[in-house]
């Protein structure tokens, strides 16, 4: 099988950032992006989702950490998108209810090509995570960037929940877990779509 694996470099006035990804691995993981919440998270991502993922961000912290959630949720979702090459006899589907404590979060997702996000997750008041501070509501925006720029289409619904750190960490584990489903090699022979391309 051919290696499932890309490297992206990044860089704007705002950021600069170096993304690695195998979807094969074992879900070793090299996480610095200066935000803290958010290197747990993306370290979730690529523990639960099986991949080895290296992610190096430098970003203007000292504005505050929205451009650089969003610069490496894009860069990651083009690595992402990269490294799944053609599709082929992908499992391309997947879906799960996902709990952390009294969370419960809904995801399903397609490997479709057609970037479409649907975000039914209300967030409760919380203060900011972590320091420097992760406002909750970057959580739908990174979510929504990386789907995006990996071309996915991705449904993520809170069933219920009250903290707001145990409501992202479900998600992310969850899409963690979808992606891993989705992308797993079931299919020998071509690619699982009637156009014949993803």
């Amino acid at each position: 099988m051919t290696a499932r694996t890309a490297s992206r470099s990044r860089t704007t006035n705002e950021t600069s950032i170096e993304i690695s990804i195998d979807l094969d691995g074992t879900g070793r993981t090299d996480i610095s992006t200066g935000i803290p919440f958010y290197d747990h998270m993306l370290d979730q991502l690529g523990r639960h989702g099986g991949f080895d993922l290296t992610v190096h961000a430098d970003g203007d912290l000292h504005i505050d950490t929205h451009h650089t959630v969003e610069d490496v949720a894009i860069a990651l979702g083009e690595t992402f998108r990269e490294a799944l090459g053609d599709k082929a006899g992908v499992r391309r589907f997947a879906s799960g209810r996902y709990p952390l404590d009294e969370a419960l979060v809904d995801i399903a997702l397609d490997l479709s090509g057609r970037a479409h996000v649907e975000w039914l997750v209300p967030m409760p008041e919380s203060l900011p995570l972590g320091e420097p501070a992760f406002d909750p509501q970057l959580a739908e925006h990174a979510v929504s960037s990386f789907a995006q720029a990996a071309a996915i289409t991705l449904h993520v619904e809170l069933i219920r929940g009250r903290n707001v750190h145990h409501i992202i960490e479900a998600t992310f584990k969850g899409l963690a877990r979808s992606l891993r489903d989705a992308v797993r090699i079931d299919q020998p022979g071509g690619v699982p779509s009637t156009k014949g391309v993803l």
